[in-house]
């Protein structure tokens, strides 16, 4: 059977458990026409480049697909028919990828990135009155100067 990867984004004003049932219904459909789902992520919460329906967000998921074109079609008119779901998208691929996707591992590589407070003594800042202190010459300094005049 052909591989299909699926990713659809659902209203923003659904909860997640909503979310897990939809994904549910979609697995289900996927099931009875033949299909088998290898692998389903649910990528959270994410802005949206421009409004769709007048939403700014939407939740995200990813299924990996092993069925017939025809049990694609079935999920695609499901999802057509649901007034919670904004866009979807399936494509064929020669095969599935296996591990987490590419945007499960991009949240994990921002963990791994240094940052900006871990640059060491030379940037490290302390509260703006030590910075200000530490810009002004010393008390005596000033009262030097001003004995010279």
């Amino acid at each position: 059977m052909p591989y299909y990867e699926s990713v659809f984004i659902a209203r923003q004003d659904i909860s997640a458990p909503q979310v897990e049932a939809l994904t549910e219904n979609f697995v289900k459909a996927i099931e009875d026409t033949g299909g088998k789902v290898a692998k389903q992520e649910y990528w959270g919460l994410k802005n949206l480049a421009y409004r769709i329906k007048k939403n700014r967000k939407g939740h995200y998921v990813l299924f990996n697909i092993d069925a017939p074109s025809g049990s694609i079609a079935e999920m695609e008119r499901q999802m057509r028919l649901h007034e919670d779901i904004l866009r979807y998208l399936s494509i064929r691929v020669d095969e599935l990828e296996e591990g987490p996707s590419a945007m499960m591992q991009r949240g994990s590589a921002r963990d791994d990135r240094h940052r900006r407070d871990d640059r060491g003594p030379r940037h490290s800042r302390g509260p703006a009155s030590e910075r200000d202190a530490e810009a002004r010459p010393p008390a005596d300094k000033k009262a030097e100067k001003e004995e010279k005049q």
